[in-house]
Parts: C-alpha cells; sequence; structure tokens
C-alpha cells in the first residue's frame, strides 16, 4: 500500500456485548418448515421409546405369571417394534437437521465472505490476512456441532425427558419425587460449566486466529523468502511452536473444563437406581403401599431411559454457553459498518465517454482528522491523460482511488460522464474504470484464467488478442504448458514486468473507457520498463488516462500534468509550460535526473525527457 492512502481503522469489535439468542435461532427462520418435521420426528421417537417399558410390565406382572404365550408373543414383538420405529427416526431426524445445520453454517460464511468483500480497501490493510480466514474456517467450522445437532438435541431430549417424566409419574409419583431431588443442583452445576467453557472457547479461537495469522505471513512465498534470507527459519518455528504449545494448553482447559463436575453428575444419576430399589425396600417396611415386581423394573427402566437425555440436555445447555463465544465472533464482522454502498436506484450507463471531474474534492482520513486531499478541482476530457506527480504522501494514489470507489469523497464529488460515481451501479462502475497498479495480483490458477478472471466469457482468441497487445503473448507461448501455466502463488513463476504485462493484458480483456495506472512502472528495471511501458502505450490508446507518476520520465506526453502537495494542487499545466515555470514541478525532474536509475548512464532509446530540457 502507497503512504498516502487513508489509514482508515475497523469499528472496533465490542466483546463485552452479549449474543442474543433470539439472533440465532433467526439464523434458522428459513428453515422452519424442515425443523417442524424434526420435532415430529423427535416427539413421535420419544413416544414410542416410553411405551417400552409399559410393555415391559406386562411382560412381567401378566403375560409370564399368567402363561399367557400369545400376549407375550404380542408385547415382545411391540417391544422389538419401538426398537425399530426409534432407531428409524433417529435416522430420519439426523439426515434433516444436519442439512438444516450445515444451510445455516453456509449462509454463517457466505454473509461473512459478502460482508467482508464490501469493505473498504483500507479495513484489509489493517487486519491480518489470518485472522479473516479463521474466522471463516475456524469459528464457523468450530460451531459445526453445535449448529447441526443443538435444535435436534434440545427438541429431543426435552421431549424424552417430558415424557419420561410423565411416564415415571403415572407409575409411581414417589419414586419420581426420589428421582428428580438432585435435578436443581445438576443445573447449577452445568450452568457454571458452560459459563467457563464459554471463557475459554473465546481465548481458544483467538490464539487459533493468531496462529493462523502467523501460517499465512511466515509460509507465503514472501515469507518463506524472508525468513531464509534472513535466517530466521529456526526462530520463526520456535516462534510457531510457542504459539502452538499455547493453542494445546488451551485445548486442554477447554477439553477439562468441568470434567469432573459433570462426571459426578453421571455418576450420581447412575446410582439412582440403587436408591430407588432401598427407597421401595424401605416403603414396604414402613407399611406403605407394596409395589409389583413390574412396576419397579419399568420405573428402573425408564429412570435408566432418562438418565441419557437429562445428561445429554445439561451437555447441550453447557455447549450452546461455550458457542456463543463462537457466535459473538462471527457477528462481529456481520456487524461491521459498511461505508461504500450501492444507492437503491442506482444509474447504469449505457455508453460511457470517459470524462472525469473532481469537484472541489476534499477528503479526509478519519471524520474530523487533517485532509488529505483538499479542494482538488480537475476536469479530464473524454480520451485526453491526466498525469499527476508529488512527493511521497502527497495524496496521488489517494486522488486516484476515489474515482473506483475505492474510497469515497468526504466533500465534493467526483463524477464520470456528468454522474456522481457515488450514484453509479457498481457493476457499471467497474466497467468503465480499470486499474493498473505497481502491486499486481495473480492467483494461484493457470495464466489464462487469470486473463479470464476480467471477462469470464472471454474466448481463447480474445486472450490471446489481448497478451500480444499486452506485449506478453510470445513468452506465454514459450511456456511448456503455453496458457495453461499454473503462475504459482501471487505470480512467483514470472518476473515483475512480466506480471506487469498480465495485468495489462487482463485489463486489456476489460476494455474500460477510463485507466488509472498508479505508478505501474515505478519498481521495474530500465529494460523491463521499457517493454511495459510499450504494453501501457497500446493500452492507454483512446482512453481517459489517469498516472500516478514516480518516474518522470513517463509523463511528458501527458495533456494535462498536476503536481500534488500536501494533498493540494500545487501547479498544472503541460510538461513544457510546467518547465518554463520552474517550479515544484522542475525540481522533481531535476532530482529524477540526479537519483533516477538512469543518472549517470547514456540516454535510454524511450527517455522521455532529457536533462537538456531541464532549467538549470
Amino acid at each position: 500500500m502507497h503512504s498516502d492512502e487513508p489509514r482508515w481503522t475497523p469499528p472496533a469489535p465490542r466483546p463485552t456485548e452479549p449474543v442474543e439468542l433470539r439472533r440465532i435461532v433467526r439464523l434458522f427462520r428459513p428453515y422452519r418448515g424442515r425443523l417442524l418435521v424434526v420435532g415430529l420426528l423427535v416427539a413421535a421417537a420419544s413416544l414410542v421409546g416410553v411405551a417400552s417399558p409399559f410393555l415391559l410390565r406386562e411382560i412381567l406382572d401378566v403375560a409370564i405369571p399368567e402363561q399367557r404365550t400369545g400376549l407375550l408373543t404380542l408385547l415382545a414383538l411391540g417391544m422389538i417394534a419401538t426398537a425399530v420405529l426409534t432407531s428409524v427416526f433417529g435416522v430420519l431426524q439426523t439426515l434433516i437437521s444436519t442439512t438444516v445445520g450445515q444451510r445455516v453454517m453456509h449462509d454463517l460464511r457466505t454473509g461473512v465472505y459478502a460482508r467482508l468483500q464490501q469493505m473498504p480497501l483500507a479495513f484489509f490493510t489493517r487486519t491480518r490476512t489470518g485472522e479473516v480466514q479463521s474466522r471463516i474456517a475456524n469459528d464457523i467450522g468450530s460451531m459445526q456441532a453445535t449448529v447441526t445437532s443443538t435444535a435436534t438435541s434440545l427438541v429431543s431430549n426435552s421431549t424424552s425427558v417430558v415424557a419420561t417424566v410423565v411416564a415415571m409419574l403415572a407409575l409411581d409419583w414417589r419414586l419420581t419425587l426420589v428421582s428428580l431431588a438432585l435435578l436443581p443442583l445438576f443445573v447449577w452445576i452445568s450452568r457454571r460449566v458452560g459459563r467457563e467453557r464459554k471463557r475459554i472457547t473465546g481465548e481458544r479461537q483467538r490464539q487459533m486466529a493468531s496462529m493462523a495469522a502467523m501460517v499465512t505471513e511466515s509460509l507465503s512465498v514472501s515469507g518463506i523468502l524472508l525468513g531464509r534470507t534472513m535466517g530466521r527459519a529456526d526462530s520463526l518455528t520456535a516462534d510457531f511452536s510457542g504459539e502452538s504449545e499455547r493453542l494445546a494448553g488451551l485445548e486442554i482447559r477447554s477439553s477439562m473444563a468441568g470434567r469432573w463436575r459433570m462426571a459426578t453428575i453421571g455418576i450420581i444419576m447412575a446410582a439412582i437406581p440403587a436408591v430407588l430399589y432401598w427407597a421401595a425396600g424401605l416403603m414396604l417396611q414402613v407399611g406403605g403401599p407394596a409395589l409389583s415386581i413390574g412396576t419397579l423394573v419399568a420405573f428402573v427402566t425408564l429412570q435408566q431411559g432418562l438418565l441419557r437425555p437429562a445428561v445429554s440436555l445439561l451437555n447441550t445447555g453447557v455447549d450452546i454457553q461455550a458457542s456463543l463465544a463462537l457466535f459473538q465472533r462471527i457477528f462481529e464482522y456481520l456487524d461491521l459498518r459498511v461505508d461504500i454502498t450501492e444507492r437503491t436506484d442506482p444509474v447504469r450507463l449505457e455508453k460511457v465517454r470517459g470524462e472525469v471531474r473532481f469537484e472541489n474534492v476534499t477528503f479526509s482520513y478519519e471524520p474530523g482528522g487533517p485532509p488529505a486531499l483538499s479542494g482538488i478541482d480537475l476536469t479530464v476530457p473524454a480520451g485526453s491523460s491526466l498525469a499527476v506527480v508529488g512527493a511521497t504522501g502527497s495524496g496521488k494514489s489517494t486522488l486516484s482511488y476515489l474515482v473506483p470507489r475505492l474510497y469515497d469523497v468526504t466533500g465534493g464529488r467526483v463524477t464520470l460522464d456528468g454522474v456522481d460515481v457515488r450514484d453509479l451501479g457498481f457493476d457499471s462502475l467497474a466497467a468503465a474504470v480499470g486499474v493498473v497498479s505497481q502491486e499486481t495480483y495473480l492467483f494461484h490458477a493457470s495464466v489464462a484464467d487469470n486473463l479470464r478472471f476480467a471477462k469470464p466469457g472471454a474466448d481463447d482468441e480474445e486472450i490471446i488478442a489481448a497478451a500480444r497487445t499486452a506485449q506478453i503473448h510470445d513468452h506465454i507461448q514459450s511456456l511448456p504448458e503455453g496458457y495453461d501455466t499454473l503462475v504459482g502463488e501471487r505470480g512467483y513463476r514470472f518476473s515483475g514486468g512480466e506480471k506487469q504485462r498480465l495485468a495489462i493484458a487482463r485489463t486489456i480483456l476489460r476494455d474500460p473507457p477510463v485507466l488509472i495506472l498508479d505508478e505501474a512502472t515505478s519498481a521495474l528495471d530500465t529494460r523491463t520498463e521499457q517493454a511495459v511501458q510499450r504494453a501501457v502505450d497500446e493500452l492507454s490508446a483512446g482512453r481517459t488516462t489517469l498516472t500516478i507518476a514516480h518516474r518522470l520520465s513517463t509523463v511528458r506526453d501527458a495533456d494535462q500534468i498536476v503536481v500534488l502537495d500536501g494533498g493540494q494542487i500545487a501547479e498544472r499545466g503541460t510538461h513544457s509550460a510546467l518547465l518554463a515555470l520552474d517550479g515544484r514541478y522542475a525540481a522533481l525532474i531535476r532530482r529524477d535526473a540526479v537519483s533516477g536509475p538512469d543518472a549517470g548512464s547514456e540516454p535510454r532509446g524511450d527517455r522521455l525527457w532529457k536533462p537538456a530540457d531541464v532549467p538549470s
């Protein structure tokens, strides 16, 4: 990024703001029909499952003592049928609930990605790439179990618990009270465990984001080159080991948080059958109503059936509390303020002539901050060229970024063919304005796919024609796989000049009427610059061109040259007029002549100015 770009700071997250459960529930609203089916399946499975102990009671109290073989057969078949139906219902509810959960996760991933696509450019200069990736991959991925199974688990286990308790009350209300006496204690313990896991989960996700950012930075091509040439491979490995060690510790804490307390609950609930047998015997000794063997066995069976859904329900509550930390991190990104938006009824230009105007434009880095640009009034007629020069930090790149709305003006307006760019549709503006910057980005894909990114429907002939115009076709053809050659991460299989010509070919394929060249040749050596400059000249022909110039050798033939100083226009005019003025532009020319890469060498064949042009 250039030093004169706005140092925009994204809105600070609000980690202490609680996540509303209603907002989480709204994520499932589009799938409420499927969830209703899941609820019906769960209710049916719960009712069928509760019937089995009653069939068992009849077997023990009636069919076996009275030797009624036919009844015994029917009751046994009934118990088998309940097991079959419960399993079928369980498979169906798992299929539907998992599908719903995955759709919700898909919606979250897409929502976060779409919101990040809308964020201003400066957001990404202030946010580590690994942090962004971690939010989409790790945070949403860690929510999978919660999103896909929590709703079903809540409905299923709640229904099972209610149905089982009702059945237990029908069998014997006194034993039911004994079974449920410790339930409030269990709920209190689970809530304590849930709060502890929520806190640890937040720490764990932040640590995972930090480690992901480190991996992204240090294991990129640039990171590997820097690490090895600086002899830092061992120290980077040690740093990563430290990050991984901290994550391992958090994973252990997360796994063991409240484990002994929850295990105690399981032990107590598993011991309750012994208490029930003891209580039944005690009631018999003190003269209470006798329980039949069938009733007692059926009751204990129900109580044992209550153990699984009750413990699962408590664990689900713990998981929900822990998952709130994940939802909070995702909602932080979904709630990021989008500053650059498209109006509800955007203007779409049918035919773009290419006239660009800056009308009293002001731009500040931050609200109330000092202006980076102030009082800029410029007109670039359609088909003409404007060169913007100035010292580092004078506002050159910022000025160019206002045309494609990478940033919005804070005062005045920028127009294209008389229409404020803020009133244009995003697609219309993107089709009208093309940008070739100093920092060329290529995807890890084939040459053809990188070029076709500008025009997905382009055929091979169009791609080849664009590459020829950009002076890169012959080089591509010399590669073993031609246009199918993978460019490597960030295009590292190609030199700087080759990448620039690929970027120019990509822009040629789009054929924008307005072209912004942001120091497109400043980082290249002399010979490479000559080749790229020829491609730039081909690209600029017949278009409205705004050139941000670092090397002043590229601006002599511009129709208009503007010198920026401190965000204001200090001088404007043609090359010869500004030289005759002997002001800032002439001083920049002299500086370039002395400090440029060709100082002291023979004049280049493509030099657009010569020391003789410079006033003494």
